[in-house]
């Protein structure tokens, strides 16, 4: 089973080629995938100068790169359209320009060449990557840290999620960018700050660890980024050793918060399912390639005989094969979607679960 895949819900524009095997082609390999090609136009540049990614700029870009870069997957996969299974590309949720520039192109590659259309989940195809790079059955747990996503869900299938937490207000993603800006460190900040950190002291200021303790698995870091706010207004003007040390701090205070409220999923995991030798937690997103916040997860699992997963940086960030795997996942459960589907700038894993963003805001019910 061969899958184009297409990935323009941000500021990357992507597309790949992922081969699924399948029990028939070969029972050794059946249900692995192989990466035939993965091109990704980062867009970083265009975006710098604004400190974060501007909708329109974005969506310009994909409509004068998308093409060319399907066209060199396509040729460095040496895979023609006649040979493809089907064609995946992300429906939301994201920047709804974007996402429409990726999802149409994919619909008329489907009509023209008259094969499937599969929409993918955005979330869905970070969720699904490790069981394109590892062995990961279901069920497992999954920790999504992206710029605009923080949740821990239970994945029971492909399509069948249960979300235990999720951020109360800002995304662990954004939270490092926000921060980053505060303290002028370049864009894209999440590895702006990581790289300042490493030459930090962790305990020189202490930050607020945000629900650490509290019963549920949510998360909240918009009281963290303030905390920092105020923390770099006394100490200005910042030298490099005080913006590495705050780094070093909000990180260390970001890894704690993490390691408690995994800790916890990981009880209740292994009380749902005790039959499971080797409980795994899969760690997805553009977060997941902070190698401090990988360290502490390690340790997590290490005390209770866990297996973490976590995919290649390449494929932790925005990439066309995991729309392509997620896209090759669906379509061999006979999941496909119609040329009329919509693009959805919101679209959750679990729709049974109710929104929570600004319910750690003053005023904002639970």
């Amino acid at each position: 089973m061969i899958v184009l895949g297409i990935e323009t819900s941000c500021d990357e524009t992507a597309a790949a080629i992922v081969r699924r095997f399948d029990d028939k082609s070969d029972n050794q390999r059946a249900g692995q995938g192989e990466i035939l090609s993965n091109i990704v136009l980062s867009q970083i540049e265009d975006h710098a100068a604004y400190g974060g990614v501007v909708p329109e700029i974005a969506a310009r870009a994909h409509v004068e790169a998308l093409d060319g870069i399907i066209k060199r997957a396509m040729l460095e996969a040496n895979v023609t359209f006649e040979q493809l299974d089907g064609v995946a590309a992300t429906s939301g949720p994201g920047l709804i320009g974007g996402v429409l520039i990726g999802l149409m192109s994919a619909k008329a590659i489907a009509a023209v060449h008259n094969i499937p259309l599969i929409a993918v989940n955005h979330l869905e195809g970070h969720a699904l990557t490790a069981r394109l790079t590892n062995d990961a059955p279901f069920p497992h747990l999954l920790l999504l840290v992206s710029g605009g996503h923080s949740q821990i869900l239970l994945v029971k299938g492909v399509s069948d999620y249960e979300r235990w937490g999720t951020t109360i207000d800002d995304a662990l993603g954004e939270a490092f960018d926000k921060t980053a800006k505060l303290l002028g460190l370049p864009y894209p900040g999440g590895p702006e700050v990581e790289k300042a950190a490493k030459n930090g002291d962790p305990k020189r200021f202490d930050f607020p660890r945000s629900m650490k303790g509290r019963d549920g698995y949510d998360f909240s870091f918009s009281g963290l980024k303030s905390a920092v706010r105020r923390e770099a207004e006394k100490t200005a003007p910042l030298s490099d050793t005080d913006v590495n040390d705050l780094c070093a701090s909000f990180q260390a205070a970001i890894c704690d918060i993490l390691a408690d409220r995994i800790n916890k999923a990981l009880l209740a995991f292994k009380q749902r399912f005790p039959h499971l030798d080797s409980p795994q937690l899969i760690v997805a997103g553009g977060v997941a390639s902070n190698q401090a916040i990988r360290a502490t997860l390690y340790a997590i699992l290490q005390k209770h005989e866990a297996e973490l997963i976590a995919p290649p940086i390449a494929l932790c960030t925005d990439n066309g094969a995991m729309i392509a795997w997620a896209g090759a996942e669906r379509l061999a459960l006979g999941l496909t979607d119609p040329l009329n589907t919509t693009a959805r700038p919101r679209w959750p894993l679990d729709s049974n679960a109710e929104a929570k963003i600004g319910f750690g805001r003053k005023g904002a019910k639970a």
